[in-house]
């Protein structure tokens, strides 16, 4: 008897037969492969608009697990946390070309490593695309030190 692993959150491959617009909120929130990457502070040059990626994290990121302490509330409690959403898939040229939401947008397939391939929340940390044990809390930095932590080994 042959069996098949159930992937998130459910058998088929939606990402491959549905465009973003088309998903259900599940669908979308499965899409997150636990990277945080989008949780990085990020510094804009003005004159250039060019985005600089920090080593460090907003201060409700639980660093080890890359998940949100206050996933529900992030966006009260942290004005400048961005909502990713199906309709502003345009605005993505500041994630990271490993997100998977920038990935589908620009009409690229997922990495072996995205949970919703490999069937493993694991492999996103295992393949070293996360930030656990990169970065440090933006709490934890002083202001005048930001530009200090500007890193390159984030990919746009």
């Amino acid at each position: 008897m042959t069996t098949t692993k159930k992937t998130r959150p459910d058998s088929g491959k939606f990402w491959q037969s549905k465009s973003l617009q088309q998903m259900n909120d599940e669908e979308w929130e499965s899409l997150c492969d636990g990277c945080a990457r989008c949780c990085m502070i990020k510094l804009e040059d003005e004159s250039t608009r060019q985005v600089h990626y920090t080593a460090m994290v907003c201060e409700l990121l639980e660093q080890q697990s890359c998940r949100c302490t206050r996933y529900p509330q992030r966006h009260q409690l942290v004005p400048d946390c961005v909502v990713l959403t199906p309709r502003r898939t345009e605005d993505f040229h500041w994630l990271p070309r490993t997100c998977a939401y920038r990935t589908l947008a620009e009409g690229r397939p997922l990495a072996w490593w995205h949970p919703l391939v490999s069937g493993r929340a694991e492999t996103v940390h295992e393949a070293g695309i996360s930030v656990a044990g990169k970065v440090v809390s933006a709490a934890d930095v002083h202001e005048e030190d930001h530009e200090d932590m500007i890193i390159t080994w984030v990919e746009q």
